[in-house]
């Protein structure tokens, strides 16, 4: 499994980059992984207002449904509109164009909370 070394990751297996203000946020690889084939994704208008912590969203897989978790306290400035006709972009590039959501950080400090990849690794109980 791939864990790019650039983002941050939460518990709840979501990742986090960071690009001045803004952070771009979607699901794990490990995540996709463990839900199996997307068939749908439930996203937050623009312009919502997240706190970290709170469930922004659900996704659904052949298995199961789950909730997609804030990482960081901020705003949505966009939510990725290929999505909606192609859920099985988080499946095929969970780090690239299956991306979620991008907000605006709030509180940068939040970020401190957030895994690298080596404790994100040991978190799910992959050696690194």
């Amino acid at each position: 499994m791939e864990f790019p070394e650039n983002l941050k990751y939460t518990e709840e297996h979501e990742w986090v980059q960071i690009e001045g203000d803004t952070a771009l946020i979607g699901i794990t690889d490990y995540a996709q992984s463990e839900l199996g084939d997307v068939v749908f994704v439930e996203l937050p208008e623009e312009g919502t207002e997240l706190s970290s912590g709170a469930v922004f969203g659900t996704i659904e897989a052949v298995k199961t449904v789950s909730d997609l978790f804030a990482p960081i306290t901020g705003e949505i400035l966009e939510v990725n509109p290929d999505l909606t006709d192609q859920p099985e972009l988080i499946n095929q590039t969970p780090y690239g164009d299956g991306w979620m959501i991008k907000l605006r950080v709030s509180d940068p400090s939040e970020l401190e909370g957030l895994f690298d990849a080596e404790h994100y690794r040991e978190h799910i109980g992959e050696a690194g």
